[in-house]
């Protein structure tokens, strides 16, 4: 009787041990789902796109000069991390969100054709600070025709662009495709 019960706990052990190497389970034959990756947008399906009859007419380019700025007390007002639109800005990457700030006489708010919350698509800084932007903060009133991008302080961005061309992202509302600013390359007018 007491080989039996030490066969029994040698089995046991024999079979945990290979049931944590993974010797006894069945394999299984569908393997596990994979992050989904974006598909690629092809430039024909942009150009269809950019033909359809509701597709939207070049927006205003305006040609600005561009700084960086930093969420910081000395470069802001006294509440660094609150834009002027009531965004919060999260101090570990403020570079992340790709917000920027425009100078009074580009917003709606003081006669402007720019809003808080647009979608502006920026040209001529670098390969790294060109894209699009989400408009989110004002800058000081001396200030005209200017535009400060957001950037955390680690990031080591200075500098001052001029001639530097933004437009404003437009999509229509109802349409057949499906425009999503952040899937689409926008082709500024020269």
């Amino acid at each position: 009787m007491f080989r039996v019960k030490i066969l029994a706990v040698v089995i046991s052990i024999f079979v945990t041990f290979f049931e944590e190497m993974d010797f006894l389970k069945p394999e299984v034959s569908n393997p596990p789902s994979e992050e989904k990756v974006p598909e690629l947008i092809s430039p024909r399906f942009i150009e269809k796109v950019q033909k359809h009859p509701d597709y939207p007419e070049y927006p205003e380019t305006f040609n600005v000069t561009a700084t960086v700025y930093y969420p910081e007390v000395g470069q802001t007002d006294g509440n660094p991390l609150i834009t002027a639109d009531g965004s919060r800005i999260n101090p570990k990457n403020p570079k992340k969100h790709r917000w920027i700030a425009l100078s009074r006489d580009m917003l709606a708010r003081w006669g402007g054709d720019i809003q808080y919350g647009d979608t502006v698509w920026v040209d001529g800084i670098s390969d790294d600070l060109d894209g699009q932007y989400i408009v989110r903060d004002t800058m000081n009133r001396r200030f005209r025709n200017r535009i400060d991008i957001l950037v955390g302080r680690k990031d080591k961005i200075y500098g001052r662009w001029d001639n530097v061309r933004i437009a404003r992202s437009e999509f229509p509302a109802d349409q057949e495709f499906d425009f999503q600013p952040s899937d689409y390359g926008f082709a500024m007018k020269d």
